[in-house]
């Protein structure tokens, strides 16, 4: 089996092993991300209907993307463990069995959003004359989602194996072809007719297409795929070593969306301006914790080797120094976005609520992106510990304790500025517990395996 960096994970300098994968992952989303900005331009140009419409779309097809990240954890968590063992052969099997589980699980799902399409976005608040469009939208991004699923769970594969560069092209290579896509299937240039919102979905699958024919070869180079499918006896044992940690990790992604669909129905209340204006300040927000976002794909392989191996002191360090580092990122990040938030809401909009409401998100919420990012590290390592349930726990509190109930106090006392300062003193208590919990958590390990090496 080709492992790239193989033993870098268990015995390089920790902060620069997590810099030198972290940075190619941050290239890989920047790109990304900022294509998925383009494409929320482009069609912020169509309209503030239209923009209020793939604004409604963000916590159905988060909730997807949430399956495929926490399938992503739970492959990434057992084959770094596999490979911190030194049992190639293993891995090999649980990366096929992933591929082929994570694209039955996300057909499924689309089948049942296409089935209940309508209804489920009539309870997040969207009116009759908004539905037509998402409905545009939403038909032809549920019958590409498939393709969705593949580079995602081939990109968490080769991470396992220590290696960020290769996901970090596939990644930017697809957001390149959806941007490039984007004003052409939408405003009709060339030959192309003109599509609208369908042509905003459309660019997206074939985006979604390149990235899997992409990283279904180069697993193939790598040997770390061999076989094109297991028999069902030996898929079996490893889709439920997959799903033990990919559900409760799926759950608790898929938490943020529903979490999302609730804060959505609260800002519905305040009219379309607000919500279109609430789905920029998310997507900028993507942007915002692009580290965050890097750095919880980095660590968890860093940790699950480590772990795998004995080193748990490794796997303290490992957590405290990015920590460290995310909160004082974020500070930064803060600064910029409060200083940008004129201009900012102008380009997404001409409209002066739109640009007021986009104003206020900016100058509120990014205070708290660092305790998020806090929160994010954690269950992204506890996960990787093969503690998924405790990761789900700590969700559960972070949304349903503390995030939506803060929101909510804060929006009957201040309406939507004090709905984004409660977001803010939520994160602030979440981070506080997580913290504590995760240290408590490696103390209880380090105390169940005695005699393995734990100083790092």
């Amino acid at each position: 089996m080709a492992v790239p960096n193989k033993g870098a994970l268990l015995q390089n300098d920790i902060g620069s092993t997590l810099y030198r994968m972290t940075v190619p992952m941050l290239f890989g989303m920047l790109t990304l991300m900022s294509f998925n900005l383009v494409d929320t331009f482009f069609i912020s140009l169509l309209g503030t209907h239209e923009l209020a419409a793939i604004s409604f779309t963000f916590p159905i097809t988060f909730t997807m993307i949430s399956l495929a990240i926490g399938l992503g954890i739970g492959t990434s968590a057992i084959i770094a463990k596999a490979l911190g063992r030194e049992q190639y052969d293993t891995a090999r099997a649980d990366a096929l069995a992933a591929l082929w589980l994570a694209a039955f699980l996300m057909l499924l799902l689309s089948l049942l959003v296409w089935w209940f399409h309508d209804a489920l976005f009539r309870l997040l608040g969207a009116s009759d004359d908004i539905l037509p469009l998402i409905r545009q939208y939403m038909l032809i991004w549920l019958a590409g989602a498939v393709f969705l699923m593949t580079p995602m769970i081939g990109n968490s594969i080769l991470r396992a194996a220590g290696d960020t560069r290769l996901p970090a092209w596939i990644m930017a290579t697809g957001g390149l072809v959806n941007a490039v896509l984007d004003p052409v299937l939408i405003f009709g240039l060339g030959p192309f007719p003109e599509l609208g919102m369908q042509g905003a979905a459309l660019a997206s699958v074939v985006s979604w297409l390149c990235g899997s024919l992409a990283v279904l070869f180069v697993l193939r180079q790598r040997q770390l795929v061999e076989r094109c499918w297991l028999q069902l006896r030996q898929a079996l044992p490893i889709y439920r070593k997959i799903l033990r940690i990919g559900f409760p990790a799926a759950g608790a992604n898929m938490l943020t969306p529903i979490a999302m669909a609730v804060l959505t129905a609260m800002v519905a209340g305040y009219g379309p301006e607000a919500v279109a204006a609430f789905g920029v300040g998310i997507r900028l927000e993507s942007m915002a914790c692009l580290v965050i976002l890097a750095l919880s794909t980095t660590l968890p392989p860093l940790v699950s080797q480590n772990y795998g191996a004995g080193l748990l002191g490794r796997v303290r360090q490992a957590y405290q120094l990015s920590l460290g580092f995310i909160v004082r990122w974020q500070l930064l990040v803060y600064v910029v976005l409060a200083l940008l938030a004129i201009p900012l809401s102008r380009l997404f909009s001409a409209d002066p609520v739109v640009q007021q409401w986009i104003q206020w998100f900016l100058w509120i919420l990014p205070l708290g992106y660092g305790l998020q990012g806090l929160i994010i590290l954690t269950n992204s390592s506890l996960n990787a510990l093969h503690l998924p349930l405790q990761a789900l726990v700590l969700s559960i509190c972070r949304l349903f304790v503390f995030y939506l109930p803060f929101a909510w106090l804060g929006s009957q006392f201040a309406g939507l500025v004090g709905l984004f300062i409660g977001c803010v003193l939520a994160n602030l208590c979440m981070s506080a517990l997580s913290y504590c919990w995760f240290h408590r958590a490696l103390q209880q390990l380090n105390q169940a395996q005695p005699q393995q090496e734990v100083t790092g």
